[in-house]
């Protein structure tokens, strides 16, 4: 199929199609860029077709240093493996949840048999079943409604996870969110642990990322309601989603944006505030000529190969000069 099902198809043709995209002798491989919302919407999967299969594997693309998505994997037990690890070759049917292959350029290697995602639906994606509800504040979500459903009742583990998963992309619901994810929200709550809950969410301040917020103050720029936090090189992206998520907070700042240098690329983090503009349609219009950009109104995303930016960044030219002056364009 080359669209999301209409609005008017019901949860339980959802998951019958579903069901009937994977056989007892396939072997599935269940791929997804890890973060809370990812991780438990792949767990629930793998629960979907659990003795449905003849085996199945989860596998992320990016490497997990977030400490607090640590902790969720260690105490929830989470069975995952880097997808380097995976043989192709042994793979029969691939799933793709909370992205759209079009996401990164390990998530565009492969053909996939089911897309499951909540971010706005891009034209390229393709796959037998694909289930996309941008309106919704998390993949978890739908899976949410998936298990129910099936009539599969959570494992304590495996609500606990879902329910952090849209707890965390809500971010307590003051993001983009709908009755859907308070009724999951609200489901889940019964079977959840909630002293794990406690333990992942206190697992999200170390010294490591209090020196990441120290240098964030000291590079803090702002241009009226708008706060740019240049990170210079960082060891890993999730930096500076929780810098943008930090300034965000502040009383008199609209939009957040963090920005670093990851490998051979630029990762530019937005957080918006308000209503007048769309936050993933504005990361799309100042950088999506250069590489991918694209989210949710309050939140989005640019990834930008530096060989793409050349021309516009000569040597010598600082990288946050450049973004300073397509902010100001706002």
């Amino acid at each position: 199929m080359e669209n999301p099902f209409p609005r008017s198809t019901s949860v339980a043709d959802r998951i019958r199609l579903l069901m009937n995209v994977v056989g007892q002798n396939d072997v599935l491989a269940i791929i997804m860029n890890a973060d809370p919302d990812a991780m438990a919407s792949a767990m629930a999967l793998k629960r979907i077709f659990w003795r449905r299969v003849r085996k199945i594997n989860i596998y992320h693309t990016n490497i997990i240093k977030r400490d607090d998505n640590l902790a969720m994997i260690n105490l929830l037990k989470l069975d995952q493996r880097h997808i380097r690890k995976m043989n192709p070759e042994e793979v029969t049917k691939f799933a793709l949840v909370d992205s759209q292959p079009s996401h990164g350029e390990l998530l565009s290697k492969y053909e996939y048999d089911i897309v499951i995602d909540h971010h706005p639906f891009i034209a390229q994606s393709k796959a037998m079943f694909m289930d996309i509800k941008e309106e919704y504040g998390a993949t978890s979500t739908i899976l949410t409604e998936y298990l129910r459903a099936a009539g599969i009742k959570p494992s304590p583990r495996l609500a606990t996870a879902l329910f952090y998963g849209i707890k965390t992309d809500t971010d307590n619901f003051t993001r983009e969110s709908t009755q859907n994810d308070i009724n999951a929200f609200r489901y889940l709550f019964q079977f959840v642990n909630t002293n794990n809950i406690k333990k992942i969410e206190s697992s999200e301040l170390t010294r490591k990322t209090l020196e990441s917020y120290k240098k964030a103050m000291g590079n803090c720029i702002f241009i009226k309601d708008r706060v740019f936090i240049p990170m210079g090189v960082v060891d890993n992206p999730d930096t500076l989603v929780m810098i943008a998520d930090f300034f965000i907070k502040m009383a008199d700042v609209t939009w957040s944006v963090a920005a670093g240098i990851s490998g051979k690329k630029l990762i530019i983090i937005f957080r918006n505030a308000g209503f007048r503009y769309d936050a993933g349609k504005l990361a799309n219009r100042l950088f999506g000529e250069y590489g991918s950009a694209g989210g949710h109104k309050s939140a989005a995303r640019a990834e930008v190969p530096l060989a793409n930016l050349e021309k516009d960044v000569p040597d010598g030219v600082d990288f946050a000069q450049f973004i300073i002056a397509k902010l100001r364009s706002i």
